[in-house]
């Protein structure tokens, strides 16, 4: 078996050599023949299957993640990279005749899609599998060499995901392991040898990196304050429990996660009342424990900034229906009602277990709240009402609406990502072959 390439960057020349040494694999990787590009998937797939529960225990003891929720991610790492060994037996072409008007005649074009070139992909925390398998297992169906950095605190489970890749016959150099400093992973995403830089992670960090590769296809998968709206037609206990799972699941540490939920006036109180009895049965404690619902944050900091917002928000009038006292990193899940508009709980990421409820006089008013945030990534929307879903979709300033379900469901095989702050471009696997991709046209005279 070859061994991983890890390499550590510390100044600029080590990025120099990293970029390099890519670019390098860029033309061998790019001639692999479909059938081994998607048996090289299949293999890894199937190594990810037969290990779903080393990686799932592996996820828990890197990122504290509830075992429950870690063997889902191994499941859905294992279909994603199954899953991109369909899609690279789908990347095909257009035949296009040209004969459109008198100087066209006699000509027509072949069109495929061809690797825009290395890429440099950068993970964060919270799904350290199946984000770094959204990003490495499409690079590898369309053929793209890849540098991956993920987050420190995922660098095992990220390590273990690309040995695996290349066991299963993927070139060692075309799948490198970096990680270091800031100054040093900017300086790589400065080499305008990496062709492709695709980011999951916070808004702010995403769109300064931006501005570091101009030249580069930028991917940006960042942040949320996902909208709910309980309507009264909706099945408010099915409601009520999956936005009680929405919005405490990993801690809330999800891009996706329920954060902001607005019920229909007359069915707000019975929803109130049931998310809470909801929230209550949680079971919070230890993530290796197979009950556990909600464990620690990440680290106590992150949990001590939450709690402060809470306090604020309660400060400044919130009612407090569910939550406790913060214990370290472990916060219990918090409902809030009554917070203002302008406080960071109502407009911002909170990225931590809590949520907000707001009852609203009408569905219309129930849009506008929902779209008054500077994110748009995925909204949720509970009713039967067919016409007010066609004007959802139509008007909400998001990536996608998710019908009678939480904005946190989210398939591998669909086109993910969001609007405004939440990013720019889609993942899912053919969306993210599409983004790592560009057409390349051959015109022929007959």
């Amino acid at each position: 078996m070859a061994g991983l390439v890890r390499v550590e960057l510390t100044d600029e020349l080590s990025t120099r050599s990293v970029a390099a040494r890519c670019a390098a694999a860029a033309e061998r990787v790019a001639v692999l023949p479909t059938h081994v590009r998607a048996r090289i998937l299949s293999s890894a797939a199937d190594a990810l299957s037969r290990d779903a529960e080393g990686f799932a225990r592996l996820v828990v003891s890197e990122v504290g993640k509830p075992l429950k929720e870690a063997r889902r991610e191994a499941a859905r790492a294992a279909f994603t990279v199954r899953w991109a060994a369909e899609e690279a037996r789908r990347i095909g072409g257009e035949l296009l005749p040209l004969d459109l008007d008198e100087n066209s005649e006699g000509r027509f074009a072949l069109v495929k899609r061809v690797p825009r070139g290395p890429a440099l992909f950068i993970t964060p925390f919270n799904f350290p599998l199946n984000l770094a398998a959204h990003k490495a297992a499409p690079a590898v169906a369309a053929g793209l060499p890849f540098v991956l950095k993920p987050d420190p605190r995922g660098v095992k489970t990220a390590a273990r995901l690309l040995q695996v890749l290349v066991d299963a016959g993927w070139p060692a150099e075309a799948a490198i392991l970096a990680s270091g400093p800031i100054p040093a992973v900017e300086a790589l995403v400065r080499d305008e040898r990496l062709r492709v830089l695709s980011f999951t992670g916070s808004a702010a960090v995403g769109w300064r990196l931006k501005t570091l590769a101009p030249r580069a296809r930028v991917v940006l998968e960042l942040g949320g304050s996902a909208g709910v709206f309980v309507a009264a037609d909706a099945d408010l206990p099915w409601a009520a429990a999956r936005c009680a799972w929405g919005a405490y699941y990993y801690s809330g540490q999800v891009c996706i996660s329920v954060q902001r939920i607005f019920v229909e006036r007359s069915v707000h109180a019975e929803f109130r009342k049931l998310l809470v009895q909801n929230i209550r049965e949680l079971k919070i404690g230890d993530p290796a424990d197979e009950k556990t619902d909600v464990g620690p944050m990440i680290d106590e900091a992150a949990a001590a900034r939450v709690e402060r917002w809470l306090e604020e928000a309660v400060g400044r009038g919130a009612k407090l229906w569910a939550g406790g006292p913060r214990k370290g990193a472990l916060l219990p899940p918090a409902l809030l009602e009554g917070v203002p508009a302008d406080h960071p709980l109502a407009c911002e990421e909170a990225f931590g277990p809590v949520a907000v409820l707001e009852a609203v006089d009408s569905r219309e008013a129930a849009l506008e709240r929902i779209a008054a945030t500077r994110y748009g990534l995925q909204a949720g929307l509970f009713t039967n009402d067919l016409a007010f879903v066609h004007r959802a979709f139509d008007r909400l300033p998001v990536g996608a609406v998710i019908v009678n379900d939480i904005p946190s469901f989210r398939s591998d095989a669909m086109p993910y990502g969001g609007v405004k702050d939440s990013g720019l471009g889609r993942e899912g696997v053919r969306w993210a072959i599409a983004e790592f991709t560009e057409p390349k046209t051959l015109v022929i005279k007959t």
